[in-house]
């Protein structure tokens, strides 16, 4: 078992607060990811378990054992870091041996075990070359390897991806996320990229101000942001937000955007109810709106600023009020700027926020 525990942690530097009394279990072979903005306090937090960065208050455990004040080499981890981090005099083969070597491993276990973890990242064919001689992409696969050779229980990454392009960022994600599957190690990944998190990761948690906002599957973070900076941060294009007003109507609620009258999902309507008379914020995604060529009763009338043909989709600019909104319709959608569109918002689609506190409001069924 190589469960992380991290319990009421806490890390400054002088007086700035990096980490603020952070709690969280990584079950044993979860892939968690911490994602957040520069600056939240997620590298921080992975260089406290790592034993790099002692923390100043609270306690992280291992597979049980307290290593709290253990050195990084009593605590049974590997670590990829972000800058690669391999020895340019060396070659290939004693890059990934090196670790091995400092522990003692016998020949015969170090070869094998070389072999294996280049045969996992595909470099097999470059054990005798320098680092000089790789590509990017190859030297990130060499300090991978160099990580997974030691049989550790517990990987930790630092936006081990960030140098990469594009391309190759994308061919790495699935190369990645395929080998931790299969040497089932227990992983922390750090990155601000969130369609790395959301592709990869068991769980997210994601970060903010050193204190985690919200930590749950991808899909459920996605779709049910615990605030409005989650939804703001998560996707691409992110959560759209609106300004709106509460209004009571015959028993009901209705939500007032300008002159438009929206009626929430029955489900929300007590959620609703006690902010009646009052400024409320509406979220809802890009792909979650419905974009028609005509005017509808249950539709909001937009002008469109901007259209950016993606291939699999259009992404519109429209305003609406005072906030500019995206909007993401079918490619075969014909629509020129300054044309006029209406966007129907399904009911289940649509997220609320309030508005002082940022936080999501959610029905207790949700």
């Amino acid at each position: 078992m190589a469960d992380i525990k991290i319990e009421s942690v806490t890390k400054r530097f002088g007086d700035f607060l990096a980490v603020d009394n952070v709690s969280l279990t990584i079950e044993d072979q979860e892939f968690m990811v911490l994602l957040g903005p520069s600056g939240c306090g997620k590298t921080t937090l992975l260089r406290a378990v790592a034993g790099l960065g002692m923390a100043d208050e609270g306690r992280i455990s291992i597979g049980g054992k307290d290593v709290t004040y253990l050195p990084p080499r009593q605590r049974g981890i590997s670590m990829v870091f972000q800058s690669y981090a391999i020895f340019p005099h060396m070659k290939v083969y004693d890059n990934i041996a090196f670790g091995l070597k400092m522990n003692k491993v016998d020949k015969a276990e170090t070869e094998r075990r070389v072999r294996q973890a280049a045969e996992l990242l595909h470099i097999e064919n470059m054990l005798d070359r320098y680092p000089s001689k790789m590509s990017g992409g190859q030297r990130q696969r060499v300090a991978v390897a160099r990580a997974i050779a030691m049989k550790s229980q517990v990987l930790l990454m630092d936006e081990p991806l960030s140098n990469l392009d594009a391309l190759l960022r994308l061919e790495m994600r699935a190369e990645l996320k395929r080998l931790l599957a299969e040497i089932q190690a227990t992983t922390i990944y750090v990155t601000h990229d969130q369609i790395e998190a959301l592709s990869m990761g068991d769980r997210i948690a994601v970060m903010r101000n050193g204190t985690i906002l919200q930590c749950d599957h991808p899909t459920i973070v996605y779709d049910q942001p615990a605030t409005e900076f989650v939804g703001g941060f998560i996707g691409n294009p992110p959560m759209n937000f609106l300004d709106a007003q509460v209004q009571r109507h015959n028993g009901s609620v209705d939500v007032a955007i300008g002159d438009f009258k929206l009626a929430p999902h029955a489900l929300y309507q007590p959620v609703l109810k006690p902010y009646d008379g009052k400024p409320i914020v509406i979220g809802i995604r890009a792909e979650n709106m419905e974009t028609l060529s005509t005017p509808s009763d249950d539709a909001i009338k937009v002008r469109v600023l901007v259209v950016e043909p993606l291939g699999s989709q259009n992404l519109l600019t429209v305003k609406i009020g005072a906030n500019t909104v995206k909007v993401s319709t079918h490619p075969s959608f014909a629509v020129a700027p300054d044309q006029d569109v209406w966007l129907r918002f399904p009911a289940e689609k649509i997220r609320w926020v309030d508005r002082d506190s940022g936080q999501m409001l959610y029905p207790a069924a949700v």
